[in-house]
């Protein structure tokens, strides 16, 4: 079966003089802690200063400058699900598979071919010979097997994290953790330095699809014994790019890796994720020639983008969902007719038609249409205020009450004006006697706080990594995932059944319908207000050649270029 003088400073002079010319409205206010962040100058791996590096860049000569909303969180892929570390991860460490340029499909990657058992249970990968990662060190079987049990024993002694922490998305797509009842992996088998088999208890009916995930990418283990719990800003993979410098909260580089696996890839010298928190910011850089491609873009923009000589407009797949979540075990949110009445008094259709500028459609389930097993027949919570005030009142509120919405800091593809959804959102809890206060916080704080339960409201999202609905559903919802991906802090056995039986069925017809019921209860719960599915818009500058965005929202760029 083969299945980088400072940026900030630039943009600064380029947004006040746009904002002359517009009369002042200049778009979202920007994340004020860049501020601080510029003001730092690092020396990169190499002895290299930052100003030297963005110097460089100024060059243009084989430099892409790609500006994203916020910052990576971890360059330890399996130790978060934060899509802007995916994003540079992808670029510095492989897995065993890779999914095609523009979907999901499998392809080969550190393994060129592999075997399934007719019953599903032992995988037998076949690893490309001669391939060394970054640090000189041979790429083989017995790397792959380091790998895996680190993620999947928190006492292994590479298991880096806080104390209490596992790599959460392992746990996730593999059934839990080493002796755990539910951990489909039973034993790694190295057979020789070219050839690794894996072992399953029972069978999984996604093993493949999370092989092509950026969560499993492997590390150099040499690496991971120097660096130690650092290996999170210090990653070393096979990838085409090989990581020199992180200035949090600015800027990431990475340099070719002259040495990689694929001959005449990559085609850049240099790739730099610049920091950029406001959408408008970004785009005036990209007008200017400070940056070469720009995510987040927004969607009124769009029009002007794609009409514009010299610039290039890109949409994703619409492979997403943005959402108000609620953490379900903190009063009054542990009320089902509290959650419900949120569900009905946000208006989905007005959120979508003020902000997306016809790139998205609104959402009733935590899983996008053309899924395997979405449920189109699931009721959706339409906008309805005076049924919120009814049900506000089944649960003892009807004087009001009042509760806190933590909005998210940056854009993200199933968002890219969060700040404004959440003005929406609270207006329409104002009218339905809810006071909302709005809480903010910078993205990693933000990130690690609603995992860490102290939320009341939250507004987030989820983007589609492995093309499965399991990925959706049971990322987001299962019990077992409370306080990691889980931010709902949901629980439903039943669902937790339901969700289970799909993992491991082989069938996918059964698979279907199991995921179906189990969005049937998920709405009857109401753990979240599903809010739209966007189709998200990013734009290039025309001389960037053979940038495909992958439905994931991480894409390989070592076949990018840029040609004047």
């Amino acid at each position: 079966m083969r299945l980088r003088l400072s940026l900030l400073a630039a943009l600064f002079l380029a947004f006040v003089l746009f904002l002359a010319a517009c009369s002042g409205d200049g778009g979202a206010n920007p994340d004020e802690s860049s501020d601080d962040a510029a003001a730092e100058t690092d020396e990169t791996a190499d002895g290299e200063s930052e100003g030297e590096a963005e110097e460089a860049s100024a060059s243009g000569d084989g430099v892409l400058v790609f500006a994203r909303g916020g910052d990576s969180e971890s360059l330890d892929p399996g130790s978060t699900t934060d899509g802007e570390s995916s994003r540079v991860t992808q670029q510095v460490l492989e897995g065993l598979l890779t999914f095609e340029t523009d979907s999901f499909e499998l392809k080969p990657a550190l393994a060129h071919d592999w075997e399934v058992s007719e019953d599903g249970l032992k995988y037998t990968f076949y690893l490309e010979e001669g391939v060394t990662f970054h640090d000189g060190t041979p790429f083989n079987a017995e790397a792959v097997k380091v790998n895996f049990e680190r993620w999947a024993d928190p006492e292994h002694e590479y298991a880096f994290a806080d104390e209490g922490y596992v790599y959460s998305m392992y746990g996730t797509m593999f059934g839990g953790y080493k002796g755990e009842e539910g951990h489909v992996i039973e034993e790694i088998n190295v057979v020789n330095d070219y050839e690794i088999e894996f072992v399953l208890n029972q069978p999984l009916g996604f093993f493949l699809q999370n092989l092509g995930m950026s969560y499993f990418a492997i590390t150099s283990p040499a690496a991971l014994e120097e660096y130690g719990p650092e290996i999170n800003e210090n990653p070393v993979g096979t990838g085409p790019f090989k990581f020199v410098s992180w200035t949090k909260d600015d800027s990431i580089i990475l340099d070719k890796f002259e040495d990689y696996r694929v001959e005449g890839l990559p085609k850049l010298d240099r790739v730099i994720f610049e920091v950029i928190p406001d959408n408008a910011a970004r785009l005036i850089a990209l007008r200017s020639g400070e940056i070469d491609i720009m995510d987040g873009l927004n969607p009124d923009d769009a029009a002007g983008v794609e009409a514009e000589d010299g610039l290039e407009l890109l949409t994703r797949s619409e492979n997403n969902f943005g959402y108000v979540g609620f953490n379900t075990q903190k009063e009054p949110l542990d009320k089902v007719e509290v959650r419900q009445a949120i569900n009905y008094a946000i208006d989905k259709q007005a959120i979508a038609d003020a902000l997306y500028a016809g790139y998205a459609t609104t959402a009733k389930n935590p899983l996008p249409p053309g899924y395997l097993g979405y449920n189109d027949d699931v009721e959706a919570y339409g906008y309805d205020p005076d049924k919120a005030r009814e049900l506000l009142a089944e649960a003892g509120f009807e004087d009001g009450l009042d509760i806190e919405l933590w909005t998210m800091p940056v854009a993200r593809p199933y968002m890219p004006d969060p700040e404004t959804v959440s003005q929406i959102v609270q207006n329409n809890l104002e009218d339905v006697g809810i006071n909302a206060t709005i809480v903010r916080e910078e993205w990693a704080p933000y990130l690690e706080k609603t995992l860490q339960g102290e939320h009341q409201l939250f507004i987030l999202g989820w983007s589609g990594t492995n093309g499965d609905p399991d990925y959706f559903l049971s990322s987001l919802l299962h019990g077992s995932n409370v306080g990691s991906s889980n931010r709902t802090f949901y629980v439903n056995e039943e669902v937790d059944e339901l969700l289970d039986g799909a993992k491991r069925a082989i069938d996918q017809d059964e698979r279907a319908e199991l995921y179906a019921k189990a969005q049937e209860l998920i709405s009857q719960d109401s753990p979240m207000v599903t809010l739209v599915h966007s189709t998200p818009v990013m734009a290039t500058t025309s001389k960037v050649k053979n940038y495909v965005p992958h439905p994931s929202t991480s894409e390989s760029l070592a076949e990018v270029e840029l040609v004047e």
